[in-house]
């Protein structure tokens, strides 16, 4: 199979989606792997690399989309990308279709079969292509939120930890999930009073019993949230529902409750956002103000550290890249269930039913478009 790779073309996006090492990998099992000149310069991997990988280097994105039977990307195909896809070109990269009926749209006009990173599952029930970047982006988030305080941005100039007779910001992060525990624990650790909400008892349990005392846990009612959200410096939007458009949780009448100059960091924005008055923003104007309350809404934060992004991403879909590969998407998703999860649109069809019920449209089962 030939493989392409081309660079990611959204703004402020330097991560790449195969490293040298998953090139050499693929190189091994007898497949052609090309990569567009430049592609990952952005997280430190020059052309030598790749050809020293065994990869061919292509100078412009159509002739790798042209060549390639897969293409492997990191975020959704842009517009001008998704003109270039053709009737049984497999595409194996994160889609995030729910908010996005364009992006839908060309992909079904297309006729290419689209496997989508964030709805592949695992054994224990996890979305084991997701989880990486989930955790890269919970660990940004108090990060870029605490930036997002500092007064001279806009936010109410609140130190996160606190200094000896003056308390620490109070932070509030609705999702106990993969971002939110990374999350709570940065958060936590910079000395941030914290409090994670989440509807899961189970979950609960298990934050409480394996960090203790490091942060508290809150039913997410909506009492619950509401007294929250009024008293945070910052608020952390963490909830996913796979392949779904993310719930609202916090309206815009909500703000007004909320101190002037307190952050909201939307971690879900990926999927729509949570917050009622969340809108994406990029890398190069990450924040905007809505009612006195500052909004950290980038939709590709793990972009930010594109190196660490790239290398943990590449570790979990490098086996995934070399099944499909292999034994060709069909027999892959036939022998592998959970990869078949992934499976989002085929030759046409919409094949997950969450983004179908999202956006108004009919969908299939990934088992209908397998038979």
């Amino acid at each position: 199979m030939q493989i392409g790779c081309p660079t990611e073309v959204k703004p402020q996006e330097f991560r790449v989606g195969i490293t040298p090492n998953a090139a050499q990998e693929a190189v091994a099992h007898g497949h052609k792997v090309l990569i567009q000149s430049g592609a990952g310069l952005g997280a430190g991997f020059s052309d030598a690399d790749y050809t020293a990988a065994g990869a061919q280097i292509i100078e412009t994105a159509r002739e790798v989309f042209a060549e390639a039977d897969m293409i492997v990307k990191v975020k959704e195909p842009q517009a001008a990308e998704r003109a270039m896809l053709r009737e049984g070109q497999v595409l194996f990269t994160y889609l995030h279709l729910a908010p996005d009926p364009e992006q839908t749209a060309d992909l079904l006009k297309s006729g290419a079969t689209c496997i989508a990173y964030e709805t592949v599952t695992d054994a224990r029930g996890g979305l084991p292509l997701l989880a990486p970047m989930s955790e890269v982006a919970g660990r940004l988030a108090p990060q870029v939120g605490a930036w997002a305080l500092q007064k001279a941005n806009g936010g109410r100039g609140v130190l996160m930890g606190g200094v000896p007779g003056v308390g620490p910001a109070r932070v509030a992060v609705i999702g106990g999930g993969v971002v939110g525990t990374h999350a709570a624990r940065i958060a936590a650790g910079m000395g941030a009073e914290v409090t994670v909400l989440d509807r899961s008892l189970p979950r609960m349990r298990y934050l409480d019993d394996t960090f203790g005392s490091v942060f508290r846990t809150r039913y997410a009612s909506a009492g619950n949230t509401a007294e929250l959200v009024a008293e945070a410096d910052m608020v952390i939007g963490a909830v996913l529902i796979p392949g779904a458009a993310a719930p609202k949780l916090v309206s815009r009448a909500q703000l007004s409750t909320m101190k002037p100059g307190a952050v909201i960091v939307d971690v879900a924005i990926d999927q729509g956002g949570c917050f009622e008055t969340s809108k994406a923003t990029t890398h190069q104007d990450p924040i905007y103000e809505v009612d006195g309350i500052v909004h950290y809404c980038v939709a590709n934060m793990p972009g930010a550290v594109a190196r660490t992004s790239t290398l943990a991403l590449g570790n979990a879909t490098l086996p995934f890249m070399l099944e499909l590969a292999d034994k060709g998407w069909r027999q892959a998703c036939r022998a592998d269930a959970h990869l078949a999860r992934g499976l989002n649109v085929h030759a046409g069809q919409l094949t997950n039913a969450p983004v179908g019920e999202a956006l108004g449209l009919p969908a299939i089962t990934p088992e209908a478009a397998l038979a």
